[in-house]
Formats: C-alpha cells, sequence, structure tokens
C-alpha cells in the first residue's frame, strides 16, 4: 500500500515518519509487523504526535469540521492537545457540545431503525 494510506491506518502524521517509510510502499505483511512490533518511531510518533487531523479532533472530542471551523488545520503534539484541554477555549467548548449533540442524535436515530427493523 501507499505510505499515505498506511500513515493512515497506523494513525500518524505521514511528513513525521522516517524518509524510507514516506518514499517506499508498505506490503501487507510489513503493515501487520508493524502494528504488532511497531519501532521506536512509531510508539514516539503515536505518543507525542505530531498528530493528524483525525487524532487530534478524537482526542479534542470534536469533529474534523469542528477543526477547520476553528481554524485548526495544522497537525498538533500531544502536548498541544493538552493545553487545549487543560484550559479549552470558547471554540473548544463550543464544538464539544455540538458535536455530542450530533452523536445524540445519531444513536437516538440508530435505536429508532432497530426498533422498526
Amino acid at each position: 500500500m501507499k505510505p499515505a494510506t498506511a500513515a493512515q491506518k497506523l494513525g500518524v502524521y505521514l511528513p513525521a515518519t522516517p524518509r524510507e517509510f514516506q518514499e517506499g510502499s508498505v506490503s501487507r505483511e510489513e503493515f501487520d509487523e508493524l502494528q504488532r512490533n511497531p519501532p521506536q518511531w512509531l510508539v514516539d510518533l503515536r505518543r507525542n504526535g505530531p498528530h493528524p487531523r483525525d487524532v487530534v479532533a478524537a482526542r479534542l472530542r470534536v469533529s474534523n469540521s469542528g477543526l477547520a471551523r476553528a481554524g485548526m488545520t495544522e497537525p498538533l503534539t500531544t502536548e498541544q492537545i493538552a493545553a487545549l484541554i487543560a484550559d479549552p477555549p470558547e471554540w473548544l467548548e463550543r464544538e464539544r457540545e455540538s458535536y455530542a449533540e450530533v452523536r445524540r442524535e445519531e444513536r437516538r436515530l440508530k435505536e429508532r431503525r432497530e426498533e422498526t427493523a
């Protein structure tokens, strides 16, 4: 698979990965091995970042769209994410509430579909 696909599946920011990873392709066996026995660079990236947008959104409990609305387009490190969580700006509080409301509505609709099925 392409490095971008592998990085996405591994939950890491591609430009922060080693050059060899970025320039090569990743076989299914290599990918499985990275998941089973992650090298130190992968452990460090997962722990410290920089993290891709979907990981940042999940850690902040907001949507990707919420990050975009707030102008958060760059990858963030774990330290930066922790600082936002410790002292949440107004946009983060607003986006968290919006995201929570969307999730509640999705659960309600899912339960309704299950009842009618």
